[in-house]
């Protein structure tokens, strides 16, 4: 049976996959099984969302049978792992919402009125780098230089329920880096530091010196999901549309996109691996960029004028 041969650490994706194939023994188990499996999770709702399962959590779960049989392949228990000969579907590609100009520009007077200033802090930050959730919650306090209004982004800090909150690497190479900010963001960083400062010598050896911006009441590393709940709450209250923290790193780079900024710059501000990824990402915003170029051309010709004149 498949429960049998499964690897040591169980992953959340085991309750989905055992009550399908675990009650099969591992050489009955073919393709079209997984198959059927993995067709039945792309159309099920998530129990969570109510929407259809991403591709990352059927490619996720995938991942996990194929670990089996490739352990089981390996021990001579069976001849090959069915797994290579399955196809996931593409689904279906959504635009993650993101809030309009001058919606962010009422979000931000609203935070810098209500919120903690931690959270007006990170929101701005964030707003204004395009930092990943996991990189802002990574930021140290030696990662920021007021000489010259530079962040730079080294470790990431993450939270699975085996590890709890950890730190880890970068996503890539080039993830990680330096981004020179505006002068009133380098500004409202040291007015937060200064109050950080302030509840550290208040709760004296109660307070957990990790050196992170971001962190729980007691200096402790800040779990990824705090803020993320804690803006949803923040946006119900104040009776606001909510945009999770993602959208704030893809206004980042639809302005930047908007700007007129080129693909390379844009794709080394938000530390992709390269910028075919950049494109697949934002070809929406590109193409309308483009639009808006190829119009700004035909205005300042007048082109029309131009015609009408040379005949």
């Amino acid at each position: 049976m498949i429960r049998y041969y499964g690897i040591y650490r169980m992953t959340r994706v085991s309750h989905k996959v055992y009550p399908v194939i675990g009650h099969l023994r591992l050489d009955k188990i073919t393709a079209r099984h997984i198959q059927k499996f993995v067709n039945t999770l792309a159309d099920t709702p998530n129990e969570h969302t109510g929407k259809p399962y991403a591709r990352k959590t059927i490619i996720h779960n995938l991942s996990f049978i194929s670990c089996v049989f490739d352990y089981a392949v390996k021990m001579s228990m069976i001849p090959d792992n069915p797994c290579r000969r399955v196809n996931v579907p593409k689904g279906e590609k959504f635009e993650r919402p993101i809030y309009t100009i001058e919606e962010i520009k009422q979000l931000l007077e609203l935070l810098k009125e209500k919120a903690p200033l931690k959270y007006y802090v990170f929101y701005v930050l964030v707003l204004y780098s395009g930092f990943r959730r996991s990189e802002m919650l990574g930021l140290e306090w030696k990662d920021i230089n007021y000489d010259y209004s530079i962040v730079s982004i080294r470790r990431t800090s993450n939270y699975t329920p085996a590890k709890g909150i950890y730190t880890d690497t970068t996503k890539t190479k080039r993830s990680q880096r330096s981004i020179k900010l505006p002068q009133f963001v380098m500004d409202l960083l040291k007015k937060y530091q200064t109050e950080q400062n302030a509840e550290k010598e208040r709760l004296g050896n109660k307070w957990e010196d990790c050196d992170r911006l971001f962190t729980q009441w007691n200096g402790a590393p800040m779990n990824p999901h705090t803020a993320g709940y804690w803006l949803r709450d923040f946006c119900n209250e104040n009776n606001f549309r909510f945009c999770d923290t993602h959208s704030f790193r893809h206004l980042n780079a639809s302005l930047l996109i908007n700007a007129g900024i080129d693909v390379t710059s844009v794709s080394a501000n938000l530390g992709h691996s390269q910028t075919s990824t950049t494109l697949n990402i934002y070809s929406h915003y590109f193409q309308v960029a483009q639009a808006r170029a190829s119009e700004a051309i035909t205005n300042a010709i007048n082109f029309d004028n131009t015609a009408k004149s040379i005949t």
